[in-house]
């Protein structure tokens, strides 16, 4: 029996997965591989009671954890929680605890056993897939051109601010634009100059649209679109002045423009506190319209009116 014991110990501390027993009436370590040295620098016997496993472990995680594995051995429920482990340099490694809880013959807890496994190259990879799929969301509700959100994210957005006028009875504004003659634009100086024009627009935009929840878009073409929660019609009519300035300012030349030897846009604005008898695909279309007498009144103008 006894080299049957010294054979399982000899299997145990031969895995990569480190073995332990914490006895649950004392909570000290009554045994843990000695290959915890090799992962983590701590010598085995440095590990004294559940105290030293505790304080090795990432503030941030240390909190959850402890509550965690205490609150189901308690209910003596198996379980496995993953953290970060501290290293004798000082460094982090992140850990799987697997526990089984043993019972005595009452049915009382009596001890602890478990494996901790080294999950840092699995974290690593969870990380960076998260990473991936945060980038790919993120690509797929941006204009690849420009940089800023494209024509999905606009309909996302505003029916959510569409909805938090109508609750909270506050004006929704809306800036429709479009940069004038740019077909002339990219037949006098290229493609790939209209699309430097475009990005150009668009960082000025941004520029112009100076609170957090302030949102551009690209609508499509050369046309973009601000959304303005909780903007009078007032304070929208001084974001588009804002923009027309932006853009004068940046003194972007077109040669090819009827109107300027400069980069213009037309504007059509509008604002709507919104009741339950509204519709937001009305209100963009009223805003729509209002970009289209704008540029009946001869482009690099504002229409503006209250919806």
């Amino acid at each position: 029996m006894e080299n049957d014991s010294t054979v399982y110990k000899a299997l145990l501390e031969s895995t990569r997965a480190i073995p332990w027993k914490i006895d649950w009436k004392t909570m000290a370590f009554a045994y843990i591989g000695p290959q915890i040295e090799t992962l983590l620098g701590w010598q085995a016997d440095s590990w004294k009671t559940v105290e030293d496993w505790a304080t090795r472990m990432h503030p941030d995680d240390r909190e959850w954890v402890v509550n965690f594995c205490v609150t189901q051995s308690q209910s003596g429920v198996d379980h496995e929680a993953d953290y970060r482990a501290l290293t004798r340099d000082g460094e982090y490694v992140w850990i799987r605890d697997v526990v089984h809880v043993v019972r005595d013959e009452a049915g009382e807890v009596e001890a602890l056993v478990g494996f901790m496994f080294d999950i840092s190259e699995r974290k690593k990879t969870e990380q960076e897939l998260a990473r991936l799929q945060k980038e790919l969301e993120e690509l797929s509700f941006k204009d690849g051109l420009t940089g800023v959100a494209n024509r999905r994210m606009l309909d996302s957005v505003l029916e959510l601010e569409w909805s938090n006028a109508r609750r909270s009875r506050q004006p929704l504004s809306l800036i429709m634009l479009d940069i004038d003659y740019f077909k002339q634009y990219n037949d006098h100086y290229g493609h790939i100059a209209g699309d430097d024009c475009l990005k150009a627009v668009a960082g000025l935009l941004e520029q112009a649209a100076t609170r957090a929840r302030d949102f551009v878009a690209r609508f499509g073409g050369e046309e973009f679109v601000l959304v303005l929660p909780e903007t009078s019609a007032e304070a929208a009519i001084k974001v588009a002045e804002r923009c027309q300035r932006l853009l004068l300012k940046a003194q972007l030349p077109h040669a090819a423009s009827p109107v300027s030897q400069l980069v213009t846009i037309s504007i059509g604005l509008g604002t709507c506190v919104p009741s339950g008898a509204d519709d937001v695909k009305d209100f963009v279309e009223a805003i729509d319209q209002r970009l289209y007498s704008a540029k009946e009144q001869g482009r690099n103008c504002c229409v503006a009116a209250g919806a």
